[in-house]
């Protein structure tokens, strides 16, 4: 396990003109020093630690990226980064996935990694693996997609834009911990599904009185809870921001693709996703799972996303010539 800070030029500026206040750029780098190199990227609050934190606790995808797993740290070096901007960013920066992309790029230039052999994305990461595809083409091999497409959907902006304003009311009222909480609770109502709801809490009891909570309700306290301090307001109104500007060109994304929807995903309709398969010149493979996840699926469903990465990714472990003749 290798820990990476590289530094980010003082000339860097955002697509938006706009400059970071971070002055580096962190990732971490897992597996053989030999093995193909694999990024990784998943949602908004994901980070540099898909497989354990620093606290030594799983980390985001820790079912996924390990030894043995589907994104095998046994045989492949994999790399993420952390998305900026960071926590302590003090304004609200514009930030797309291409800013991302090349943020990515500085870091691979860094390491002396002139190609990535496979970029697994999942949500936002999927938004940035598209972004770089788009932005570098001679720089990638092939990606995965998983709960994204090449735009962002119209009702997912809705939503998002609510959960944004939310949290800009409680910058203005001083209540930021009641606002991250309360916006949390919205957005966890979008990455799920009403038959998971139904099924968790269709039994539930009512209340005596206007007023009182109801089971579901409690859920989404408690979720809301839970996610104070994990970011700021305005990291996460830029970063939920960020996806609302999130658009590529699919005839552009040159590489081998292979994309996973979920049936049931509000925030990515599968009709996005089979429009993007239809349009890219180089298709693996489109799979289309139901899920009473929704767009959390990416994060429950393991069996089938294990299948599709091991599928995916296995052209990166068949002997090259030199491996053999050796």
């Amino acid at each position: 396990m290798r820990d990476i800070a590289v530094a980010i030029p003082d000339d860097f500026r955002l697509v938006s003109g706009e400059r970071l206040a971070a002055v580096q750029v962190r990732a971490r780098l897992v597996g053989p020093v030999e093995g193909p190199l694999v990024v990784v990227g998943g949602g908004i609050s994901a980070g540099r630690c898909p497989d354990v934190t620093e606290a030594g606790t799983p980390g985001w995808w820790a079912w996924a990226v390990r030894a043995g797993g589907p994104i095998d740290t046994s045989r492949a070096r994999v790399l993420a980064f952390d998305w900026l901007p960071q926590a302590d960013q003090d304004t609200i920066v514009t930030v797309t996935p291409t800013d991302q992309a090349r943020l990515l790029a500085l870091l691979l230039d860094a390491l002396d990694e002139p190609v990535v052999e496979a970029f697994v994305g999942a949500s936002y990461g999927a938004c940035v693996g598209l972004a770089f595809a788009q932005a570098y083409p001679e720089r990638i091999d092939r990606l995965v997609v998983i709960s994204a497409a090449h735009r962002a959907h119209p009702a997912a902006t809705a939503w998002r834009g609510v959960q944004r304003r939310i949290l800009s009311l409680g910058l203005a009222s001083g209540h930021v911990d009641e606002a991250i909480a309360l916006a949390r609770e919205l957005a966890m109502t979008t990455y799920r599904t009403a038959e998971e709801f139904d099924l968790r809490f269709g039994d539930g009891d009512t209340p005596a009185q206007a007023g009182g909570t109801y089971a579901v309700c409690d859920y989404l306290t408690e979720r809301g809870r839970a996610y104070v301090g994990a970011t700021s307001p305005r990291r996460w109104i830029a970063l939920s921001d960020s996806l609302d500007r999130h658009v590529v060109v699919p005839e552009q994304i040159r590489c081998a693709l292979t994309l996973v929807g979920f049936t049931s995903d509000r925030l990515v309709p599968i009709e996005d996703v089979r429009a993007l398969a239809q349009r890219v010149p180089h298709l693996e493979r489109l799979v289309e799972a139901p899920s009473i996840f929704g767009h959390d699926a990416f994060l429950k469903e393991r069996e089938v996303v294990s299948g599709v990465l091991e599928t995916a990714l296995a052209p990166l472990f068949v002997a090259r010539p030199q491996e053999i003749a050796a």
